[in-house]
């Protein structure tokens, strides 16, 4: 088994932004990966108006997924949850696919789809360029308010301008209608506000092919496995393809509150079955988009 991350908008380097997931999941013996996303100038060419789109990032994280037969998990942050629903797609290895604080579109669905035609404040957006990324002055208390200064001075650091385009570009079609998927939602979220996060639950907690899920939660001051003991019990058959797999997801949604760190949470999910809610508290250190 490894995980797949997929990191967010305006932002390069994926395996910083999800390296304290990674660790934990690692001294589980699980490893993982984060592939590039062209669009925000990991390749060879730059952002722009003539430069890479959803198709590139797209068929950069599909490459990943396919370049061997290891189960995977996918988990997808913000715009990454654009890329991941379509990049997944028939790929027989991915087993299931996590959003955390994501778009979860239907296809046919862009970016554009899920605003209200007013620009977010937190974000520039140059049309003669081609490009649009995140405010330098209010990075930190949009996307990094819980981090500490070292975190929030290195995420600064990888902030990227990313083609335009790819608001305006729809998927084709949408991998968490086949795959058994899991929704996480972070309600301190000051990027991805929770009700819209909560509308994108909803799609997430009645799969095609799974039944609705019965969340269980977990009322500890923090996401994780030890932190009591409805955290730390099995939850029979919840993520699980067959008996023998008991290292997915629960399926449906998931609600995070407030802001201790979130890589417990995926560690718990990812490497064993857990409850399908958690009320713990969640930071922000994975977090863009």
């Amino acid at each position: 088994m490894r995980v797949a991350f997929v990191h967010g908008a305006c932002v390069r380097d994926g395996s910083w932004w999800w390296h304290r997931a990674a660790a934990a999941l690692e001294e589980r013996g699980i490893g993982s990966v984060a592939p590039a996303l062209p669009s925000c100038g990991e390749g060879d060419r730059p952002a722009g108006p003539r430069g890479p789109g959803l198709a590139e990032d797209v068929a950069s994280v599909r490459a990943v997924l396919t370049e061997d037969d290891e189960p995977t998990v996918v988990v997808a942050h913000s715009y990454g949850g654009i890329v991941a629903a379509e990049a997944a797609v028939g790929v027989e290895t991915v087993q299931h696919l996590v959003f955390v604080s994501s778009y979860l579109p239907e296809a046919g669905e862009s970016l554009s789809t899920f605003g209200d035609g007013t620009p977010p404040p937190f974000l520039d957006f140059d049309p003669d360029g081609g490009t649009f990324g995140a405010r330098p002055e209010l990075f930190a208390e949009t996307f990094a308010q819980d981090c500490s200064p070292d975190i929030t001075h290195a995420a600064a650091t990888r902030l990227v301008r990313q083609t335009l385009a790819v608001t305006q570009q729809p998927v084709r079609a949408a991998a968490w209608h086949d795959l058994p998927t899991t929704y996480v939602l972070c309600t301190k979220d000051r990027g991805t506000p929770a009700a819209a996060q909560r509308r994108f639950s909803r799609r997430a907690d009645t799969p095609s092919r799974w039944k609705r899920v019965t969340t269980r939660s977990c009322r500890s001051r923090r996401a994780s496995p030890t932190s009591s003991r409805a955290c730390r019990d099995p939850v029979p058959g919840v993520g699980r393809r067959n008996e023998h797999d008991r290292r997915l997801p629960p399926v449906g949604s998931v609600e995070i509150r407030g802001i201790e760190p979130l890589t417990p949470a995926l560690q718990m999910w990812i490497s064993r079955p857990g409850p399908a809610a958690c009320r713990g508290r969640k930071r922000s250190v994975l977090r863009r988009g």
